[in-house]
């Protein structure tokens, strides 16, 4: 009897070891497979994308050669044109259709979004004018004057004057490292300016918005908006010597981004603004534009403990986050 139930033993173990054999061929099989398929799908899709790419650059090759043709090849009005009114409308353009929902409450499709609940709602039109007029003084006589400086730098270092336009590709490289640098310039001038000397006499202007709006991103101390809020974004370009056509996309692109980041409404399919907005309500948590220094230097650990950090993520649908992930009920005392 024994000796049966070792026989039984070993051939039960023989089993599961041929079963175990065959599992491993068939999940080798599967996964060969869809590696074989995924990879043939990635490599057809980069071709797609290549063709398309190498079509339209040729389109903006030539619509650059056209403007460049059509200012004579004037440097400085080229110049002038990328880094200072092409951003300059993209923030206003932008701004305006953010102040009409903060002053009239429609469309609801923006209102209906808003991240602190019964601020700004409608705005003060009051305070609202103080900050279109100091961002339009930081504009004029702060950021466009700087540009002096940097256009003959750029213009001693680097290659923005080019007839021929960078690649897709390289663009996104230098997206990458301009990220990265304001990053850790922002973050780092930002905790500076919140030393309690500073903060007194510079940044408890920008902190007077505990609800921050869109236009309150460059509404700041002149000192500030040198600071924290222009050297962070002219340095990428100048370290990397950048053609004009990038330095106009990335000037747009931070001051829409940070637009994003002050405009008080979690809109879907755009960043999430929660982190900055955090800032604001509580002033000592999340300085930085991305969180990683935030998450090193430990300076992002109450918002992580918060519905705002759940919350903060691109929003994929249109019920409002405000809605689907809500504060938890107060206790009744």
């Amino acid at each position: 009897m024994t000796r049966d139930t070792g026989y039984s033993t070993m051939a039960d173990q023989q089993k599961q070891e041929e079963k175990l054999w065959y599992a491993i061929k068939i999940s080798a099989y599967v996964l060969g497979t869809v590696l074989v398929t995924i990879t043939a799908l990635v490599n057809s899709f980069s071709w797609y994308v290549q063709t398309i790419w190498d079509t339209s650059g040729h389109f903006w090759q030539t619509m650059w050669l056209k403007f460049y043709d059509l200012y004579e090849g004037n440097e400085w009005s080229i110049f002038l044109f990328g880094a200072a009114l092409v951003p300059g409308l993209a923030f206003w353009c932008f701004n305006g259709i953010l102040m009409v929902a903060d002053v009239t409450g429609k469309p609801t499709f923006i209102t209906r979004y808003r991240i602190q609940l019964g601020k700004n709602d409608p705005v003060d039109t009051k305070r609202l004018r103080q900050a279109i007029y100091t961002a339009l003084f930081n504009q004029f006589f702060i950021s466009f004057p700087m540009l002096v400086p940097m256009f003959y730098i750029m213009k001693w270092w680097g290659n923005t004057f080019s007839k021929e336009l960078p690649t897709f590709q390289w663009f996104l490289v230098e997206l990458i490292i301009f990220t990265l640098i304001e990053e850790i310039l922002f973050y780092y001038t930002h905790r500076l300016v919140h030393l309690p000397l500073l903060y007194k006499h510079i940044h408890k202007k920008h902190h007077e918005w505990t609800a921050p709006i869109g236009v309150v991103s460059i509404y700041a101390h002149p000192v500030e908006h040198i600071l924290s809020n222009t050297l962070p974004v002219m340095t990428g370009p100048m370290v990397m010597g950048s053609h004009i056509v990038s330095i106009a996309a990335w000037f747009s692109l931070a001051l829409i981004t940070t637009s994003i980041s002050h405009c008080g409404y979690h809109l879907p399919l755009l960043p999430s603004p929660e982190f900055h907005d955090f800032h604001h309500l509580k002033f000592n948590q999340c300085y930085g534009v991305l969180g990683v220094l935030d998450y090193l230097h430990g300076t992002d650990k109450v918002f992580r403990q918060t519905k705002a950090f759940e919350r903060h993520k691109v929003l994929l649908s249109l019920t409002p986050l405000s809605e689907s992930i809500p504060e938890a009920p107060k206790r009744a005392e």
